[in-house]
């Protein structure tokens, strides 16, 4: 049977509050394996975490490598005005001017500094007893606040502490180094259950205690950073909103290290469906949680299962009888979200080749893209090709061809003719022209052990790469025996793992873009380095 709440639980306040939500996807999302985004590829993710309404932004680890700290300040300077920008730091004085310089020239930024508390990690990973851990953790509070007080227009410098490994922290020595470092400056405590280690009753009751011990715990958000290794971060999440958390960091579709944290849409809807419960608003856009995650599955190449809840393929799908006929007579039977709530885009059918430019400008509006001329004429254009291939093209299907578009980074190489053929008793072989962004275009062929591998290997031969293939996925865009062919590889090329996603109704075509895609993101990268240090 499930476990009551403890009787020292109170109910969430009758009065509605606000929530500050605090998005990690570009830091510890990126540490998940393989999920690492290059520079424009983290400035695309940002623009549409500033579109989505997230209060704050970390946007990486400046110190890590240059490509960190390059995202750090151009995300920084360009969206610093509209969002708060935030870049993560050791205890370390050179960590922390690494993230001073990456974010002092936009306007409004917080520098994260974080040093781990729990036993395990004092004795087996820092080798430092508690009075040293507190009295670093305290000076490098104040050297940061002292750093950003430094600049003329900040009269009360952004700084949050996290102690990390807190879930399993005495709880005396934790309230002790909150409240020194608040004293030091922190406006901002973040409490990570770093290693998912926590439950929700146990979870509370840290915060619990951090509230009514540490004196001078008003002044500063209580912050919650959970991790899911036991499936509990949203609950873990959600526990401590009711002990009085007012920050919650999360990424969009969960990503981060090992089983990842508490997933973004699934906090905020948590949070609007059960208003009645937690009377908590939140300043996200509902409406672009669906986008955005596909926008992140996308680059990173990480799929989001087809039951995920609120951006899953199967999150507003009804197959038992029951169900349907209930969705029939009433759909808040068996839906508490509506679809549009999330920007779910389904499989309704809107457009053929007969549709003209106006009516498909207002379709791509109603999906939430705003497009301009360039890229619009781009996806008219591909809807016009796919058109003439298919006899019904559906949402999905259009919002495919604006995000394959519109998040499209420039490449190296592209494909202007492809063929391929196979079958029992032939020899797979592939025939492919490639034109190179300096003009001259190369063409070759090879064999496989199928077509698709066939396309694998010319297209390596063609760019000069030698990858080996992790990951080959293949899915339906829509429905239909003319469906268009998504298909998503993963790539190995010299240590370094890089993603490709293609589109088109022959997926032995799409599985040749795909890869091209990860072959041109292989070169684009060359020389970049990998990165040095993991967070909280």
């Amino acid at each position: 049977m499930p476990q009551s709440p403890p009787a020292t639980r109170h109910q969430p306040p009758a009065n509605s509050q606000s929530i500050t939500i605090f998005d990690t996807t570009l830091r510890d999302g990126e540490q998940s394996p393989g999920c690492s985004m290059s520079i424009d590829e983290k400035m695309e993710v940002a623009r549409a975490l500033v579109e989505l309404g997230v209060d704050v932004i970390e946007a990486g680890f400046p110190i890590a490598s240059p490509g960190d700290f390059e995202a750090v300040r151009r995300i920084a300077r360009t969206y610093g005005e509209q969002t708060t920008i935030c870049g993560l730091a050791r205890c370390r004085v050179d960590d922390i001017d690494r993230a001073w310089d990456a974010l002092k020239d936009a306007q409004d930024v917080r520098v994260h500094v974080f040093l781990a508390t729990s036993a395990i990690h004092r004795e087996h990973k820092l080798k430092m007893a508690k009075e040293e851990i507190l009295r670093r953790s305290v000076e490098m509070v104040k050297y940061t606040a002292d750093k950003m007080a430094a600049r003329p227009d900040i009269t009360t410098p952004n700084v949050e502490f996290s102690p990390e490994d807190a879930a399993r922290t005495e709880l005396d020595f934790l309230c002790e180094v909150v409240e020194k470092t608040i004293e030091a400056g922190a406006t901002t405590v973040n409490i990570p259950d770093t290693v998912g280690y926590a439950t929700p009753n146990h979870f509370f009751n840290v915060i619990k205690t951090l509230k009514e011990k540490v004196s001078n715990i008003d002044r500063a958000v209580i912050s919650t950073h959970c991790h899911n290794d036991l499936g509990l971060a949203v609950a873990n999440s959600l526990a401590c909103v009711e002990a009085g958390a007012r920050q919650i960091e999360c990424t969009i579709n969960g990503l981060g290290e090992r089983a990842g944290n508490a997933a973004l849409e699934e906090l905020v809807m948590a949070l609007r469906t059960r208003h009645d419960y937690y009377g908590i608003d939140t300043n996200i856009n509902t409406e672009r949680l669906f986008p955005t995650s596909r926008l992140v599955s996308s680059i990173t190449g990480m799929k989001v299962q087809r039951n995920k809840a609120i951006v899953g393929q199967n999150a507003f799908a009804h197959e038992a009888g029951i169900h349907q006929h209930g969705m029939l007579q009433n759909s808040s039977t068996y839906e508490i979200m509506r679809p549009q709530d999330v920007g779910f885009v389904g499989t309704n059918l809107v457009l053929g080749k007969h549709s003209g430019r106006h009516a498909f400008r207002d379709r791509v509006v109603q999906l939430g893209y705003t497009l301009d001329e360039e890229i619009f004429q781009k996806v008219f254009d591909d809807f016009i090709a796919l058109a003439d291939k298919k006899k019904d093209v559906y949402d999905s299907d259009i919002a495919a061809l604006v995000e394959q578009r519109a998040h499209q980074a420039p490449a190296t190489w592209t494909m202007t003719t492809f063929h391929a053929f196979g079958g029992t008793g032939t020899i797979p072989t592939a025939t492919i022209a490639l034109t190179h962004e300096d003009g001259h275009t190369s063409q070759d062929a090879s064999t496989g052990d199928g077509p698709v591998d066939a396309a694998f290997h010319c297209l390596e031969r063609i760019v000069g790469i030698d990858a080996t293939l992790r990951e080959y996925n293949v899915r339906s865009v829509s429905s239909g025996k003319d469906a268009m062919g998504e298909v998503t590889v993963e790539i190995d090329c010299q240590g370094r793992t890089y993603h490709g996603k293609g589109l088109s109704t022959d997926i032995i075509e799409a599985s040749a873009l795909a890869y091209l895609q990860a072959l041109n993101k292989s070169l684009a990268s060359n020389g970049r380095e990998p990165h040095a240090a993991k967070g909280v």
